[in-house]
């Protein structure tokens, strides 16, 4: 029971850190225009994601425009699409194998093959949620370099958004429900692999001419 327990947790934590992931992927703010002089007015704001970008009007109104060609794209932004997506299949595929070998299950009869398919789910949960840190690492890194650089004119200079705050809940999540899922452990009649080998009562000569005639096992 204790086993079925940290599965079903690690399992939530998992999977909320997967539904995180995907929503920080799809969201437009990943960077959000720095207004830096307060005596202005600002009359939109302009967001940037991986996929589109948005400017927000001050009355509400918002017009997004998807990202013509990937090409066009700064190496962060290419490399985040595609670690982000990479990501994203291994959650499914790590829910895939945690939900093939769960106790509540029954698709697989062995329960030694259960516990090692949800070992595997939980070390894939972990892959995805560093490959989900790299490039939330690398554009907050690369917003606050810009940010302070002199070289960047101030109408350019961007803040964080809240999409980056989701990934890093996301990959902690995810490493946490990961981990959780790898310490999950065979039943003790499973985790026995030893091997009981009958041989056949020996007769064997001892030297008081007697027969010795143990059993070994």
């Amino acid at each position: 029971m204790a086993s079925a327990g940290l599965e079903l947790i690690g399992l939530t934590l998992a999977v909320l850190g997967s539904l995180l992931e995907m929503t920080a992927c799809g969201l437009p703010t990943w960077k959000v225009a720095a207004h830096i002089e307060g005596n202005i007015v600002v009359s939109q704001t302009m967001w940037d994601g991986l996929w589109m970008s948005c400017a927000v009007q001050s009355t509400g109104q918002m017009q997004c425009k998807v990202h013509d060609s990937m090409l066009a794209l700064s190496g962060a932004k290419q490399v985040a699409r595609a670690l982000t997506v990479f990501s994203s299949v291994l959650c499914v595929l790590a829910l895939l194998a945690v939900i093939a070998g769960a106790q509540c299950t029954n698709c697989i009869r062995a329960e030694l093959v259960k516990v090692r398919l949800v070992n595997v789910g939980g070390a894939l949960y972990i892959v995805s949620a560093l490959l989900l840190l790299v490039p939330v690492c690398w554009m907050a890194n690369q917003i606050i370099t810009d940010f302070y650089s002199p070289l960047v004119p101030t109408s350019q200079k961007s803040e964080m958004g809240a999409a980056l705050y989701i990934g890093w809940a996301a990959a902690g999540l995810l490493l946490l429900g990961g981990s959780v899922l790898c310490c999950s452990c065979p039943p003790s009649s499973a985790a026995s692999t030893g091997y009981s080998v009958n041989y056949a009562p020996t007769k064997r000569a001892t030297t008081n001419g007697d027969y010795d005639k143990r059993n070994y096992v």
